[in-house]
């Protein structure tokens, strides 16, 4: 089971509706179809990189304040990759993610006012 398979299933077992994507593109496609309240994804993705993925999520109307978390291992961040993330709007968390801390985290980005 890979590491989005366990994230996907932890959060379905806590209640919430989760939608899992493989790469950047699914999860577009995927983000705009339902609309996510929240969304949790990695840095590094296939084809694309997680900025560039939160970069077009920020550009889907109806999305533009949806609240994002970066989950990455990489610990030597690039400091102007790590300022656009916030500026976006997005939290950057560090691997390893707990199971414990991924629900928090969830539950902390539900709790974020969406302003759109």
């Amino acid at each position: 089971m890979s590491v989005a398979d366990t994230f996907s299933r932890t959060l379905r077992l806590e209640g919430y509706e989760v939608w899992s994507a493989l790469s950047a593109d699914e999860g577009l496609t995927l983000a705009q179809t339902h609309r996510p309240q929240a969304v949790i994804l990695d840095l590094r993705m296939p084809l694309t990189s997680g900025l560039q993925f939160l970069r077009a999520i920020r550009a889907i109307p109806g999305l533009t304040n949806t609240p994002v978390a970066i989950v990455t291992g990489d610990y030597y961040l690039d400091d102007a990759q790590a300022d656009e993330i916030h500026a976006l709007g997005a939290e950057l968390r560090y691997k390893p993610l707990w199971l414990e801390e991924l629900v928090t985290l969830a539950r902390d980005l539900l709790a974020t006012p969406v302003r759109d």
